[in-house]
């Protein structure tokens, strides 16, 4: 039994506390274990912060037993899926992006994971009209570029300003500087960035492109904090998704496993550690003309893996001004 006092968790102040041993709560247990609804009638507290209150504990105190039906409903009131504006790519995340969970798009050069990246924070942006982090960590971001993505959907200048208004880009070029990104994310910025897009609302997608290019140089050899690194940027990662309720996108390099130099078959890199840090993995590979992919699941809880999908990247994007003046 853990009793209840005042400061285990934000919220849970003295007076608080004094009220539930009034209700002849005084236990961790049997706080988990009471009728929320009641419990915050009885101790004139909204049933919000109570909600809140009790799931940091259960997160403190995980032996505590949570029935099923309560996680589901946790789930349906915390979960969204947002649409990454291709339907094959959507087909194969079973709907799209979730928020809580990590995504990874893993793919060798010119595979088109930046060029997904950007058209999913151009999606979320202009037609979902939420807010997006966009970490860039190879220097390859350009708002020239996402404009041509947005002018694609949209002849509305005032549409197209507050689209780019709700993309905030950062530029950590190490893992050091992608630690301090993160966790002054973390901090506050989260916020600023959702109030920082005007007309936008909160931040719904942080991406990373590519989390492969800052940890990789920092893995092998003497660097035996390489792997230290890893974890790090995989905690925070996954902590943000969960704590803020956003969906977290990453690129990643890939490698040739088996046989080596060609003769095995293409993987994700970075290891068997950072294998088990985003939920599903998505391998992107060129295949005939130039905007042609296929795309591969080869980890998903939700969908059989092997699956795999052809991927237009310019599916859906409507013909640009000076395109349709051509063809007419």
């Amino acid at each position: 039994m853990v009793v209840l006092r005042g400061g285990m968790c934000p919220g849970l102040d003295d007076g608080l506390v004094r009220h539930l041993r009034a209700a002849d709560v005084n236990t961790v247990e049997e706080l988990v274990s009471a009728d929320a609804e009641e419990l915050a009638r009885r101790c004139s507290v909204s049933y919000k912060a109570l909600f809140a209150i009790r799931r940091v504990l259960l997160a403190q105190h995980t032996a505590f037993p949570v029935s099923g039906a309560d996680l589901y409903e946790e789930l349906l009131s915390s979960t969204a899926i947002l649409s990454t504006g291709n339907p094959s790519l959507d087909k194969l995340l079973d709907s799209g992006l979730y928020t809580g969970e990590i995504t990874e798009l893993s793919g060798g050069p010119g595979s088109g994971k930046s060029q997904v990246c950007f058209g999913v924070a151009a999606n979320v942006s202009l037609r979902l009209k939420q807010g997006v982090v966009f970490i860039d960590t190879t220097g390859g971001f350009t708002a020239k570029r996402l404009l041509q993505m947005i002018q694609d959907e949209t002849e509305d200048g005032r549409e197209q300003m507050e689209a780019l208004q709700r993309i905030r880009v950062f530029r950590p070029l190490d893992v050091f500087a992608l630690l301090d990104c993160l966790y002054g994310l973390r901090g506050g910025e989260l916020q600023q960035a959702s109030g920082a897009g005007g007309g936008g609302g909160s931040v719904k997608v942080l991406i990373v492109d590519s989390v492969s290019a800052v940890i990789s140089p920092v893995l092998g050899g003497k660097q035996s904090e390489g792997m230290s690194l890893m974890t790090q940027v995989a905690s925070v990662l996954k902590t943000t998704a969960k704590d803020f309720n956003v969906s977290v996108l990453v690129t990643n390099h890939v490698t040739w496993g088996g046989g080596g130099g060609g003769g095995g078959e293409l993987q994700p890199g970075l290891g068997a550690s950072w294998s088990h840090v985003p939920r599903p993995r998505i391998l992107l590979e060129r295949v005939g003309p130039s905007s042609q992919r296929r795309a591969t699941l080869i980890k998903s809880s939700r969908r059989p893996c092997h699956m795999t999908e052809e991927l237009d990247l310019q599916r859906g994007r409507r013909p640009s001004a000076k395109r349709r003046l051509e063809e007419t």
